[in-house]
């Protein structure tokens, strides 16, 4: 996932992808717990895709202020 792609996004959109990725990563632990994941690579993904998601929304929302003053 780009940060491109994020800004294109709105912020309800914004907070379903970070919900969904929140689930995701849970999962992953999960199976890492358990010694059933794959490939361990796939937790730091989905963690900086969690970041990118973030820093967009926090972009996004220091955006309106600034229009707004």
């Amino acid at each position: 996932m780009k940060a491109i792609d994020l800004r294109e996004k709105n912020q309800t959109e914004l907070e379903t992808e970070l919900q969904e990725l929140k689930k995701e990563l849970f999962k992953l632990r999960f199976q890492h717990a358990t010694n059933q994941l794959a490939n361990p690579m796939e937790l730091k993904r989905v963690k900086r895709d969690i970041a990118r998601v973030k820093t967009v929304m926090r972009q996004q929302e220091l955006g309106q202020q600034l229009v707004s003053r």
